[in-house]
């Protein structure tokens, strides 16, 4: 087919169906620059095409399909379960590329399983592990390519495995806890949205076409109820098109650096959720990097990784700073201590794990401890936020009962 020739190094998306030497059909995708090199990389494979075409990116369902909203996204529960599951497997003497096939044969996630597919028939073709999955940097993380290196470097692969599968479900315990934590705010605040809406679209106007047979002035708590009403009929749709707007613009914003270093350190001067988030980002920094220096990552690689994986600006420009303290003669604890985001506590344990060469251990522990607070906060979060916005919500809600029953009150009074 004739087609325009692709700028240099630009890669282009292919789906293929082949065969493979066993007479199987293969589905997948590659990421490739041209058509003649997707053929070459799928004989490389051992496949045989059957057929290839060019997805392109951007148009219609492909579209959705790509940010996420009909495709179904590997989460870090598939690959904690997926990394146990080759743990396992390869600790007992089963070959790498035959637990990779068993893991993407029963995995759920269908996403997941082509990926471990692709993955066992670039190992199959002699590339490293690590080296086919850091072909996928938007599904797997960074974190985890790192310390497989540095177990199949070092020889020890089940047990780096096994320390991946640990930080991945640290981690999906760490997200459950948060989420727990926020989602009864969230469903109370908004049903009292809905709640206030639907009075002020149904309600009220009922109200105010009795309220105008009475002839006199309304209070002004129920005028301002009416006033408002009134203005539904643009405030509900330009607050819905500048809600999608703002969704729209904070999805493609929201992790570029100029939004990260504003937002971040708002978000930790929060009330109340700001302490729970700040500890998140401490425990999930201490995990990771007590799991990566274990595995055997080189500190300064390790530092750099964590501090993107932390998910707070803070703690990101923190990791850096660190790193370059390591990286000129100087100690971790230091730069940390300059961060009045990090406790004293941390600190300590940081610059004794750096006297006794177990920094490792030492970060085990603050992330252990960090991860008990973060339960006893969420925990002591929902038994206080229950009362209040139950409290909000009755305020809220019976405030404008009242106000519009207050003409009535007033003649009932003026009869009296």
């Amino acid at each position: 087919m004739a087609a325009a020739a692709p700028a240099a190094n630009a890669q282009r998306s292919y789906v293929y169906k082949a065969r493979a030497q066993d007479g199987k059909l293969v589905k997948g995708a590659l990421d490739v620059p041209t058509e003649a090199a997707a053929v070459s990389r799928l004989n490389s494979m051992g496949l045989a095409p059957v057929e290839l075409t060019e997805k392109l990116p951007g148009t219609g369902l492909e579209r959705e399909i790509s940010l996420g909203i009909f495709g179904k996204r590997i989460k870090v529960t598939d690959l904690a379960v997926a990394n146990r599951q080759l743990a396992t497997m390869t600790s007992s003497g089963l070959p790498l590329l035959r637990a990779l096939t068993i893991v993407a044969d029963q995995t759920q996630n269908e996403k997941l399983a082509s990926l471990l597919h692709e993955v066992a028939r670039d190992v199959e073709t002699g590339s490293s592990f690590s080296d086919s999955l850091s072909r996928h940097p938007s599904e797997i993380p960074a974190i985890m390519i790192s310390m497989l290196r540095a177990g199949e470097t070092g020889g020890f692969l089940d047990v780096a495995l096994a320390s991946i599968a640990t930080t991945f479900e640290k981690e999906a315990k760490l997200r459950s806890t948060i989420k727990s934590a926020m989602t009864y705010p969230v469903v109370v605040l908004l049903i009292a949205l809905l709640a206030v809406i639907g009075m002020l679209l149904f309600i009220v106007p009922i109200f105010k076409n009795m309220f105008e047979g009475l002839g006199s002035s309304l209070p002004l708590p129920t005028q301002i109820l009416v006033d408002i009403s009134d203005q539904m009929i643009w405030v509900l749709p330009t607050g819905i098109v500048l809600a999608i707007a703002f969704a729209t613009w904070w999805r493609a914003k929201k992790d570029t650096d100029g939004v990260r270093r504003i937002v971040h350190p708002l978000m930790l001067r929060v009330p109340i959720f700001g302490p729970l988030m700040g500890k998140v980002a401490i425990s999930r920094f201490a995990r990771n990097l007590a799991n990566m220096t274990a595995a055997g990552v080189p500190l300064l690689r390790a530092l750099t990784i964590v501090g993107q994986t932390s998910g707070n600006w803070v703690i990101e420009q923190t990791a850096l700073k660190v790193a370059e303290s390591v990286r000129l003669g100087g100690s971790m604890s230091a730069p940390l201590a300059e961060e009045k985001m990090f406790p004293v506590m941390v600190v300590q344990m940081v610059a004794v794990g750096e006297e006794s060469g177990s920094v490792d251990t030492m970060l085990s522990r603050v992330a252990d401890f960090f991860d008990d607070e973060i339960e006893a906060t969420a925990d002591a979060l929902t038994s206080l936020i229950e009362p209040v916005l139950i409290t909000f919500l009755g305020v809220v809600v019976g405030g404008m009962v009242i106000a519009l029953y207050m003409p009535i009150f007033s003649i009932a009074t003026a009869v009296k």
